[in-house]
Order: structure tokens, then sequence, then C-alpha cells
């Protein structure tokens, strides 16, 4: 969605936060919508997203226990991405299985939000593109 670049990134979740507190969200572009509906998720991060300035250099470490709130939100992302692309193929079903068992969506998300960031590990191990099967199987192992 922005590349490398984590300023551009972390920009785009504080400027579509900002903007549709102060238009509303009728003023926003669909990927701003959709970054939106996330952050409403998270009243966690609003703190967070409310300071630009310090929001840009913000570490979190996960040897302090801090988890990245921008990280997480554009895991849920990725995540509605690959729902709607029906990719991997079974990850809906999957989807929709974990919905039933947690009685929320947004919570489906954070199960497969695991076996996505191990997948995504491995392949950055490895120096290698995700391994959509390993991925898939990984999200089966959660039913």
């Amino acid at each position: 969605m922005f590349g490398q670049d984590r300023n551009q990134m972390r920009n785009f979740f504080i400027k579509a936060w900002g903007k549709a507190n102060d238009l509303g969200i009728g003023s926003l572009e669909p990927l701003e919508k959709l970054v939106v509906q996330v952050i409403e998720q998270h009243p966690e991060y609003h703190v967070i997203l409310k300071d630009q300035n310090s929001a840009l250099d913000l570490e979190f470490l996960p040897e302090t226990g801090q988890s990245n709130p921008f990280l997480h939100m554009g895991m849920h992302l990725a995540i509605q991405e690959q729902l709607d692309m029906h990719r991997p193929p079974g990850i809906n079903t999957v989807w929709n299985d974990l919905c039933k068992r947690h009685s929320s969506s947004h919570e489906a998300e954070h199960q497969m939000m695991e076996c996505l960031a191990e997948t995504l590990w491995v392949a950055q191990r490895n120096n290698t593109a995700p391994d959509e099967n390993a991925y898939l199987e990984r999200l089966n192992l959660l039913l």
C-alpha cells in the first residue's frame, strides 16, 4: 500500500483520522475510509494519532513490551485486502469460521494476524516471497 516508507504510511493514517474528525467520514476517499474504520476499532491508538510530529518519531520496540499500532492496523488492512481478493484461496472460509467462533470479525482478524506475521517473518528470514500455502495451513490450524 505504501511501500517501505514508514513515515508516508504513518502520515496517511494520521491525516485520514484527522480528516474524518474535522470534515466527517463523507469527506474521505475509499482507502481513507478503510483506514478510519480500522482506527475506530482501536480507541487505544487515538491519542497517538492526534500528534503527528511525535507519532512519526515514536519507536515501538518489542523488548519494551510495546506493540506498533501502525503495524497492527496495517495488518488489519492487509487481511481485509486478502479477504476482498479471496487470496489465498480458502481464506474467506477460515475467516467466516473464525467470525462464528469469536462473534467478531475484528477478533477473527486478530487471530489471523499471528499467522500472517509468522508467514511474513519466515519469508523475510529466507529472503523469499511469502508462501501462501503455508499461510493457509497456519490459518487452518486456528480452526
